[in-house]
C-alpha cells in the first residue's frame, strides 16, 4: 500500500478529483489505481478565506516499489499497517464471570471485548437504559424534576451520551486501539467519515443508537446487562475481590471487577474510600460555558465570504493567567446547546451538547481554569468532590434551581445582569441555547475570586485571537464542574489492578482517560489484561 499525504482539494471537490491528483502524484494513469482509501482529512484555513482540505490517502497499485522508484514523490511512502488484534483466546475460559461496573464508553468497550472472548461479563449500570434515560432527561429539562439515578451523568452510555460526541484524542496509540474504537463505532451505526476526519464527532443523537446496538451485541455474545443496579458494597477476601453487592441486596460472586464508574459517581467513591481502596485527589478544571453566535465563529475561523457547505466551525484556545494557571476552552460544541447536567438535588452543573448536524445558531464551549489539590480545603482524597459540590450548590442558589446566565460584560464588571444590553445597530442580539430552564443571574459568587480573575484574564486574551470572543454580550452560564474526575483510583500499570487483587480501575472516572475515545481505549486495555490473566490461571 502506498500512502500519499497533503493532497489538496477545494471544498466541494469530490473523490474523482482526489483520484486524479493521487495518480498525478505517483505519475501513473488513473486506471492504474486498484483502490483508493481516505485515511485522514483536515481543513486548512491558514490563508482564509482561501480554504482547502488536506487529504492523506492509501493507494493500491500493481507494483508499488516500481511506482515509488519512478515517481519520486516526497509525500508518498510504502506502508504496511497492521489492524488491531485482541489477545487470542487459546483455551476455553472457565472462570468466574467478570463484573463491569458502569456502562459509559470504558465499561461498554471493556464488556464488549470480554463478551466476545467468551467470559460472559455481568454489566451493572446504576441508571436506566438509553431510551428511558432520554425521557427522564427531557422531562428534567422541561420541568426541573431531577431523577438522581437517571440523568445526564448516569445511565446507559455514560455522561458522554449527552455531549458533542467528540472522538478525537491525544493519547498515543501504538497498539491500534484508537482505530479499533472508531471502527467499532462505525460498525454499530456511526458514519464512516469518523474514520478519516481529523476531528471526528457523531453527536448525541447517533451516540444513543450506538450504545444500544453495542448492548445488544454484548448480550448476543453471552453477557448480561443489568440496569438500575447500583453497586453498594464490595466484598474482599485476603485483599482480593470476592463479590459485589447490588442495591444493598443481591450478591454476585466474582474474582474480577472493573471500576468503570464515571467521573460523577460520588457515593461510589465514598464507598471505595471506606473500603480503603487506594485513591488520591487529582487536578481538574472548572469554569463557565460561554456562548457566541455560530456565524461569528465561522467568520473568524473561515474568513468573511467563506464557501457554503462547510461545517459549523470549531475553535480551541488556551492561555496562561496572571498567576500562572492554565485557562482554556474545553468540549467546544459548534452549533450546540448548553445543557443542565445536574445529578444531585440542590446542586447544579452544566455541560455542552451537539446533535450530529451541529446546526444550532450558537456555538458554546467551557472556558475553564485549572485547579489542584492545593486549592481544596483539605488533603483528603475526596476533597476535590467537596470542592465541586460547594460550587454546584452556589450555582443552584444563584439561579434558584435554574441555570444561571450572565453576560460577559456584566460578569467582568461584577454587576448583576437584568437583560442583554447592546447597541441596536450591532445586530448581535442572540438568546441562550440551553436545554433546561435558565434565568439571568449573578455568576460572580460561584467560583473563588482568583478563578473569576482567571476566567476574565483568559477571555481577554482569547478576544485577541478570535474577534468578538470577549464582547460584552457573550453569554456565560454555570457552573462547569465535571470536566474530568477529581479522583484517581490507583492501579498497578502492568497488571492494571488496584492494591486489591482482581479490582480494575478503568476509564475517566478512575482517572485514566479524558473523553469518549480515550475511555473506550482504556476499557479495551483492561479487557486485554483480564483475558491474559484468565488464560494464565488455566494453563
Amino acid at each position: 500500500m502506498i500512502r500519499i499525504q497533503q493532497i489538496k482539494l477545494r471544498p466541494g471537490q469530490g473523490i474523482e478529483v482526489l483520484q486524479k491528483k493521487a495518480a498525478k502524484s505517483l505519475q501513473i494513469r488513473e486506471n492504474d489505481i486498484l483502490s483508493l482509501h481516505v485515511v485522514k482529512r483536515s481543513l486548512d484555513a491558514r490563508k482564509k478565506p482561501d480554504l482547502f482540505y488536506s487529504y492523506t490517502v492509501d493507494v493500491e497499485v500493481a507494483d508499488e516499489e516500481r511506482v515509488l522508484r519512478i515517481c519520486k514523490c516526497r509525500q508518498a511512502e510504502q506502508i504496511c499497517e497492521k489492524p488491531y488484534v485482541f489477545p487470542a483466546v487459546t483455551a476455553p475460559l472457565t472462570v468466574k464471570r467478570p463484573v463491569v461496573i458502569g456502562m459509559g464508553p470504558a465499561g461498554l468497550f471493556c464488556a464488549y471485548f470480554l463478551a466476545k472472548s467468551g467470559l460472559c461479563p455481568i454489566v451493572l449500570e446504576r441508571g436506566k437504559n438509553v431510551d428511558a434515560r432520554q425521557k427522564d432527561v427531557e422531562k428534567f429539562w422541561e420541568t426541573g424534576i431531577l431523577q438522581p439515578e437517571s440523568n445526564v451523568q448516569f445511565g446507559e452510555g455514560g455522561a458522554g451520551t449527552f455531549s458533542d460526541g467528540k472522538l478525537n484524542t491525544l493519547v498515543k496509540d501504538k497498539y491500534g486501539r484508537n482505530r479499533e474504537v472508531l471502527r467499532l463505532f462505525v460498525e454499530f451505526g456511526a458514519p464512516a467519515e469518523i474514520l478519516w476526519e481529523s476531528k471526528p464527532h457523531i453527536g448525541t443523537d447517533i451516540l444513543c443508537k450506538i450504545v444500544k446496538n453495542m448492548r445488544q451485541e454484548i448480550i448476543r455474545f453471552g453477557g448480561e446487562v443489568c440496569f438500575e443496579s447500583q453497586v453498594t458494597d464490595l466484598l474482599f477476601e485476603d485483599r482480593k475481590i470476592s463479590g459485589i453487592v447490588v442495591n444493598g441486596q443481591r450478591v454476585i460472586e466474582t474474582d474480577k471487577a472493573v471500576l468503570a464508574i464515571g467521573h460523577s459517581a460520588r457515593n461510589t467513591f465514598s464507598m471505595l474510600y471506606e473500603k480503603k481502596v487506594p485513591m488520591e485527589a487529582k487536578p481538574f478544571a472548572v469554569g463557565f460555558r460561554v456562548e457566541h453566535r455560530q456565524e461569528m465563529v465561522n467568520e473568524s475561523q473561515y474568513g468573511t465570504g467563506y464557501p457554503t457547505g462547510l461545517p459549523a466551525a470549531p475553535y480551541k484556545v488556551a492561555a496562561k493567567t496572571g498567576d500562572g494557571r492554565g485557562v482554556y476552552s474545553f468540549c467546544m460544541c459548534p452549533g450546540g446547546y448548553v445543557v443542565n447536567a445536574s445529578s444531585e438535588q440542590g446542586r447544579l452543573c452544566v455541560n455542552g451538547m451537539s446533535y450530529s448536524g451541529r446546526n444550532g445558531s450558537n456555538a458554546n464551549s467551557a472556558i475553564i481554569v485549572t485547579i489542584g489539590p492545593e486549592d481544596f480545603a483539605s488533603t483528603h482524597p475526596l476533597s476535590g468532590i467537596a470542592f465541586q459540590r460547594e460550587i454546584e450548590e452556589r450555582a443552584y442558589r444563584a439561579g434558584a434551581g435554574r441555570v444561571p446566565v450572565q453576560t460577559y460584560g456584566s460578569f467582568r464588571e461584577n454587576v448583576k445582569t437584568e437583560k442583554i444590553t447592546q447597541k441596536p445597530d450591532e445586530g448581535r442580539q442572540f438568546a441562550p441555547q440551553i436545554k433546561g430552564q435558565y434565568v439571568f443571574a449573578d455568576l460572580t459568587d460561584i467560583l473563588p475570586v482568583s478563578l473569576n480573575r482567571g476566567i476574565v484574564d483568559g477571555m481577554e486574551q482569547f478576544g485577541e485571537k478570535i474577534r468578538g470572543f470577549n464582547h460584552p454580550d457573550t453569554l456565560l452560564s454555570g457552573v462547569e464542574s465535571r470536566t474530568s474526575s477529581p479522583v484517581r483510583i490507583l492501579r498497578d500499570e502492568e497488571s492494571l489492578q488496584s492494591a486489591f487483587g482482581g479490582l480494575y480501575p478503568c476509564g475517566e472516572g478512575a482517572g485514566y482517560a479524558g473523553g469518549i475515545t480515550s475511555a473506550a481505549m482504556d476499557g479495551i486495555k483492561v479487557a486485554e489484561a483480564i483475558v491474559i490473566d484468565a488464560q494464565k490461571k488455566i494453563q
